[in-house]
């Protein structure tokens, strides 16, 4: 039995028991929410993994993603990348590599960390096939089906996976236009091997058979966000939006049919002032499925620091609903992330994530300790409350006050103080 079907048949797993305790929730609130099908534990057979709940009524979860590609390989860099991730605070890995050995570095990532680790085979599909027969319209179907097979027997316990781009996808594209193109690399694999080919997405026109794979290694569905905007002119276009009505119509069937946990993802490039409308309308359509967000950027015009536009933009999707945040480095847009731009984009996430929280759950309790700790200046008690301890309190310490109360900021005229030494202000 899958999870989905223990939920439904009314057991409390062990999964359900660690993430109930790690959110301060009641085991049967997350039972319940399993066989809704509005929260998901991503597990797996082959590894023991680190047990993450990703849904409603939940603390916002971030994702880290990392992956050589065809210009940089270097399978220690990339597992160095994993660990770095996982310390900083992220929640679950996405190993999206293109260049080298698909599965050799996989496993490698896979066995260097103890969070869940999603992927997308049709990565592999396509660039196998490209160094095969020279190009990736020779892509075939059974290349599609078994590198799935054969990531998820690794350990890569879900995946982002296409679902949605189908021929109607496609004309409303067409008809439509765009002015930033396709951003994703899985929605251009597919798009340009559908068009060539002449023939319907094999994710979509076997998609029992793709659950058949999933169900049997337990494989958590991340209904894959390829029509997803890559400039914030594009953003909620037609194509975006048919490829949500048929991942959430895919989403259900998983669900229903074969007890999948699924997640959906959302887009890509957005304006802010769209961003509450994108979450709403992809909970109201998937049927409230735990949501991916794929940054969103709010801007365009900041390449280098993309980390902190997709932290304005994941703040406020978490704010009103998202559920998960796939992070965005300062590399973004510009070159292969480093070991420190992953550190840096899972920070910036977390807070993002938290600032979310603060208002999608009212969770404020570390924000009033913070408070009170600043009024009675207790620096030790500040930097136990931080985000990021160890940077706060290196700024500090490179940057000390001859009153060691006080800061370099205001020194002997430090606000707290004065009122302190006239006034009792506690509460």
């Amino acid at each position: 039995m899958t999870i989905v079907e223990d939920a439904q048949a009314g057991q409390i797993t062990e999964p359900m028991k660690v993430v109930a305790e790690f959110e301060g929730l009641e085991p049967e609130f997350i039972r319940r929410g399993i066989a809704a099908g509005r929260i998901v534990i991503p597990t797996s057979p082959y590894r023991d993994v680190k047990y993450c709940g990703i849904g409603e009524g939940l603390t916002t979860k971030v994702n880290a993603s990392i992956g050589a590609s065809s210009d940089i390989v270097d399978l220690d860099m990339e597992v160095e990348k994993a660990k770095a991730a996982e310390a900083a605070g992220a929640d679950t890995l996405m190993e999206l590599g293109t260049g080298g050995d698909f599965l050799g570095i996989r496993k490698a990532v896979c066995d260097a960390t103890s969070l869940s680790v999603g992927s997308v085979p049709l990565y592999q599909a396509f660039i196998t096939a490209a160094k095969r027969d020279g190009s990736i319209i020779h892509m075939t179907e059974d290349d599609l089906w078994h590198a799935t097979e054969e990531q998820a027997k690794l350990g890569t316990n879900f995946m982002a996976i296409h679902t949605g781009i189908n021929n109607i996808v496609l004309d409303r594209l067409k008809a439509h236009g765009r002015y930033g193109g396709i951003c994703s690399r899985g929605g251009a694999f597919m798009t340009t091997w559908m068009l060539h080919n002449e023939k319907e997405n094999p994710l979509y026109a076997d998609f029992d058979y793709l659950c058949e794979i999933l169900k049997e290694h337990e494989v958590v569905l991340s209904t894959g966000n390829g029509m997803r905007a890559g400039a914030i002119h594009d953003a909620t276009d037609r194509a975006q939006i048919q490829e949500l009505i048929i991942n959430s119509e895919c989403a259900q069937k998983a669900h229903d049919k074969y007890g999948l946990q699924v997640i959906v993802e959302g887009p890509g490039h957005v304006p802010l002032d769209e961003v509450e409308m994108n979450v709403k309308l992809m909970k109201s359509m998937s049927g409230h499925k735990p949501f991916y967000m794929l940054g969103p950027l709010v801007t365009d015009v900041s390449p280098g620091r993309d980390h902190i536009v997709t932290a304005i933009g994941a703040a406020t999707s978490a704010s009103h609903g998202c559920d998960f945040l796939c992070y965005v480095t300062p590399a973004e847009h510009l070159a292969l992330p480093n070991k420190e731009d992953v550190i840096e984009g899972v920070k910036t996430s977390k807070i993002a994530a938290h600032v979310g929280d603060m208002v999608k759950l009212g969770k404020r309790d570390q924000d009033l300790a913070m408070g009170r700790a600043r009024r009675d200046l207790d620096w030790n008690k500040m930097f136990d409350l931080a985000l990021d301890p160890e940077l706060a309190r290196k700024i500090r310490t490179e940057r000390a006050s001859a009153d060691e109360d006080a800061c370099t900021m205001c020194g002997d005229f430090c606000a707290v103080k004065i009122v302190n030494q006239n006034y009792n202000l506690a509460k």
